[in-house]
């Protein structure tokens, strides 16, 4: 146990941000430095906050099976090499899920049942952002070749993981992506506000040094068909994410100025790292409405807030979460409770529990306004209230409703795999699609998810290919693709 009263002497603390008068003018990391330096002043006294309990149940909270209490001990008695060892034992992308993942294991941590729980994720992104500024995170070539090829679609966190794992366990790993670099939505769908693509850009140098070889800009299923792929790879493994996003089919849906989140991020991103966009999608000065409350959602706020929209709201159909957790999701399971992100701290409003109804259209075909009306779910579905019918304006409307899979045409059809009923690639135990020798990983199988769970799903289906290709894996399995834990 690191200090046996640390839960008792000291109550929670989390890194500061910056003010946000002057965050909301740059488009760098929303903590001064990185949020793993603003964090050392006080990370070694919240890792003592940690009880190394006899059950610790943050590690069933995290798909990866982060050894948690072992870390935070580290941490408190300032052995940071240590920590970084038994961090990188479980998690390839401790600097990813450190800024960007929801921290399932601290609503699972024993302490939170009535206390504020262990600053887990902060303790997380203190140690790999030290390990880099120590020049601890070196490449890990393998010792030996197995003469075997592995191509893997995608280059998000479930493909780099799979990819990462695949190459130091011997196989010759190509990693194809269809954007012109390498990342997938780390790179063109999360904002630098929330994490800076230099992140990024590291651990990619730090696989090509492990051999890993990366083909952007590579649409794989046109020249590339499926059956070439097949005919030049031992095995592949898909892991091109969840990318057909959820539309409003609502009376003005064709006007213009009416955009998926993922038309208007990628842009934004690449012109805040220097790239030109013609014809960008921008909220300069306009009425933006954001149509769903998750994290796309947010990351929508953000960008429109830097962009210097003239208002923006965003909107829910589901009533405003509790402010603590409701008696039907007790600990350890993740509550869905209200949440404030940095960028709902910078401005825009919320509205719950609401629907739209129509797009209203301006004289030159572009939308003006938004019809929408509120609603309560009662008997197992939403009913619109009579009366409550309104108009708000919009000028530039995002939709930021999840996705409901991977794209069939090209590759999955070509490949003739089946799909599950969400229209997801199907699996076995194994990672195996209905296709010997291809596997799948992340949100292509599993659905849109959480980053943890693709980065856990990207090192298991790693061990199942290795296994597949030579008979035996001495590579970790996180977790089967049919298990579900407390938490979602």
């Amino acid at each position: 146990m690191a200090d046996p009263k640390g839960f008792l002497k000291n109550g929670r603390e989390v890194a500061t941000r910056r003010p946000v008068e002057e965050r909301v003018h740059d488009w760098n990391e929303v903590y001064p430095g990185s949020v793993g330096r603003a964090l050392l002043p006080i990370i070694t006294e919240q890792a003592g906050r940690c009880m190394d309990c006899g059950i610790p149940f943050c590690h069933q909270g995290c798909p990866l099976g982060n050894i948690i209490p072992e870390w935070n001990d580290l941490v408190w008695r300032d052995d940071w090499q240590g920590a970084i060892e038994r961090l990188h034992a479980t998690n390839n992308f401790p600097e990813f899920t450190g800024r960007l993942c929801p921290a399932p294991c601290e609503t699972a941590c024993v302490l939170g049942i009535n206390q504020d729980p262990v600053t887990i994720k902060n303790v997380e992104v203190s140690i790999i952002d030290r390990a880099w500024e120590s020049g601890n995170v070196a490449p890990q070539p393998p010792e030996w070749l197995s003469g075997k090829t592995v191509a893997v679609i995608g280059s998000g966190p479930a493909g780099l993981a799979a990819a990462q794992q695949l190459t130091r366990a011997g196989h010759t790993v190509a990693v194809y992506e269809r954007a012109d670099k390498i990342g997938g939505l780390l790179r063109y769908g999360i904002p630098e506000f929330k994490m800076e693509k230099k992140h990024v850009d590291r651990r990619v140098e730090q696989m090509k040094r492990e051999g890993t070889v990366f083909r952007a800009g590579v649409q794989v299923g046109d020249e590339l068909t499926g059956d070439r792929l097949r005919e030049r790879y031992d095995a592949v493994v898909l892991a091109m994410g969840s990318t057909v996003a959820r539309d409003l089919p609502v009376t003005g849906r064709e006007l213009g100025g009416i955009h998926q989140a993922m038309e208007f991020l990628p842009q934004a991103n690449r012109v805040a790292l220097g790239e030109t966009v013609d014809d960008q999608i921008r909220a300069d000065g306009k009425h933006v409405v954001i149509i769903g409350g998750g994290d796309t959602g947010a990351d929508c706020l953000g960008t429109s807030t830097r962009q210097g929209a003239a208002s923006i709201t965003q909107l829910e159909i589901m009533p405003e979460p509790p402010q603590s957790r409701p008696d039907g999701q007790p600990w350890p399971t993740y509550p869905m409770t209200f949440r404030v992100s940095s960028a709902h701290e910078e401005g825009g409003e919320r509205v719950y529990a609401v629907s739209t109804q129509e797009f209203l259209g301006d004289d030159d075909g572009n939308v003006r306004a938004l019809r929408l009306v509120d609603v309560v779910f009662e008997g197992g579905k939403l009913t619109e209230i009579e009366g409550t019918e309104r108009e708000i304006p919009a000028e530039l409307v995002l939709f930021a409703m999840g996705f409901t899979g991977p794209e069939k045409a090209g590759l999955v059809e070509q490949l003739g795999v089946d799909l599950d009923e969400r229209g997801n690639v199907a699996r076995d135990g194994s990672y195996m699609s209905s296709l010997p020798g291809v596997f799948v990983a992340g949100d292509a199988g599993r659905g849109q998810s959480l980053i943890v769970w693709a980065i856990a799903e990207g090192r298991a289906a790693a061990a199942a290919v290795d296994k597949f290709l030579t008979g035996s894996t001495t590579l970790p399995v996180p977790i089967p693709p049919t298990a579900r834990p407390l938490v979602v």
